[in-house]
């Protein structure tokens, strides 16, 4: 038989191909649904809220660290230690400025920076009082500008929550819920952690550890990690990456260290249990006096400069107990100095903080803590360890103040690695930080921490 007769009794079938668009239509289907589940935790929303809160904190802060720690305390600082003679009326000026701007422009000049944020927090759904920002930050500036005895993480912080709060409200298009104002406010406290001490990582854990004695904020996890990355790269477009504490030293430890290390942190813990319970006194006993505020912010002033005059009577130089102290950080990881010197240099600080922010100063005692502790942590190893290696001993005193002080014991060894750069000190570092938060028990520099998270909170 004809081939060809064959073909055209038996005709092959044509493929019945699917149109383009309906595979189009079916891979889009397929893909939402992968989306939808890998995003059931509502995380669309986070990942254009929490940009948006990093990048404007980080703007508000960079403004703000470049206002206090380029220009005004520099200048500040140099006019003190060439002229000792105007510390002391200095610091009254810039408390008593303080003061003002607190008593009669804000609603209640005793809440404020992170105490003002954790009870947002707790009692107030993550509200803030958005008519005080600019009065507070304007009070946060005079008084570590003018040499209080504070740094720029307590205006920070409440920077930060401020504008997460504020956010809230104008961002009706995402209809975020009452639980997710909290969530905005803790992701905003993070992210002003993080662009003031350029350390993602310490602003996050910080942010997550804050609000409770020995629990975290779990739910405000993955906004926290994006603001705070969003923050950090926001701020240190303009002012650089570098980590603001770096030092050198030798990279390992041994297994003495260790145990010198667990020492140093009980040693710590219990000096930051008695600094901690004085604080609080000195407070309720200043908040109780019939007083205007103005002038219990003088009076703080003023003991503070003599904390300052006293201290370079004793050790003239360049170190001096005031300010937010950055330059005394890399002096005394940088410098060597007598035991006496360090000793005395920690007792000045530690009452200078007390007279500033006891006395209502505007800010948060996380510099003063740390330099502390990195100044009783150099003294230890000078004197008794006679380590050769003394800034693995500072890094271990910082991280162990730090726990005790505002129960973070993550935070401060996560700020360990970022801020000053000691990635090889993380072991001691974590130990001491964990001695000194067991022995200070639930002595806390802030009196609105809470001791257990409430699990309907989260739900």
């Amino acid at each position: 038989m004809n081939p060809a007769h064959r073909s055209h009794r038996h005709p092959t079938k044509p493929r019945r191909s699917i149109p383009f668009q309906r595979q189009i239509r079916r891979m889009r289907s397929l893909v939402g649904e992968d989306l939808a589940r890998t995003y059931a935790r509502h995380l669309r929303k986070w990942l254009l809220l929490a940009p948006i809160i990093g990048m404007v904190t980080g703007v508000v802060i960079s403004g703000i660290v470049v206002t206090v720690l380029n220009e005004l305390w520099p200048a500040v600082l140099n006019f003190y230690l060439r002229r000792h003679w105007a510390i002391v009326p200095g610091l009254v000026l810039g408390s008593v400025l303080a003061g003002l701007i607190m008593q009669w422009l804000t609603p209640n000049p005793n809440e404020h920076s992170t105490e003002e944020v954790i009870h947002c927090y707790h009692e107030r759904g993550g509200r803030m009082d958005l008519r005080s920002f600019f009065p507070k930050i304007a009070a946060a500036i005079a008084t570590v500008g003018f040499g209080g005895s504070a740094a720029l993480e307590g205006p920070g912080i409440y920077c930060g929550g401020t504008i997460g709060s504020w956010l809230w409200s104008r961002l009706h298009r995402f209809r975020p819920s009452e639980r997710e104002r909290r969530i905005m406010l803790i992701c905003g406290a993070a992210a002003g952690m993080s662009a003031v001490f350029r350390a993602p990582l310490t602003g996050l854990v910080f942010a997550l550890e804050m609000p409770y004695l020995d629990d975290l904020a779990p739910e405000a996890l993955v906004p926290s990690l994006i603001a705070s990355v969003i923050a950090y790269v926001t701020l240190s477009s303009v002012l650089g990456a570098k980590p603001l504490f770096s030092f050198h030293g030798l990279d390992a430890y041994t297994r003495e260290d260790v145990y010198w290390s667990a020492l140093l942190g009980l040693i710590i813990g219990l000096i930051a249990m008695l600094f901690v319970i004085a604080f609080h006194r000195v407070r309720s006993l200043v908040i109780r006096i019939r007083m205007p505020h103005w002038i219990k912010m003088g009076i703080g002033g003023l003991l503070t400069g003599v904390c300052g005059v006293a201290f370079l009577w004793l050790y003239p130089g360049q170190l001096v107990p005031l300010g937010p102290n950055y330059e005394a950080v890399r002096t005394i990881l940088n410098q060597h100095h007598t035991t006496a010197e360090l000793l005395s240099f920690a007792a000045f600080k530690l009452g200078a903080t007390l007279a500033t922010l006891g006395a209502g100063g505007v800010s948060a005692m996380f510099v003063p803590l740390f330099l502390t502790g990195g100044t009783l942590g150099t003294a230890f190893a000078q004197s008794i360890v006679h380590s050769a290696n003394p800034n693995l001993y500072a890094a271990a005193g910082m991280a162990a103040f730090l726990s005790a002080g505002y129960k973070t014991p993550l935070a401060a060894s996560a700020f360990v690695a970022e801020a000053i750069g000691g990635h090889a000190f993380i072991v001691p570092a974590l130990i001491a930080a964990a001695v000194a938060y067991v022995v200070s028990g639930d002595a806390s520099a802030s009196s609105e921490q809470r001791l257990l998270a409430d699990p309907k909170a989260n739900s």
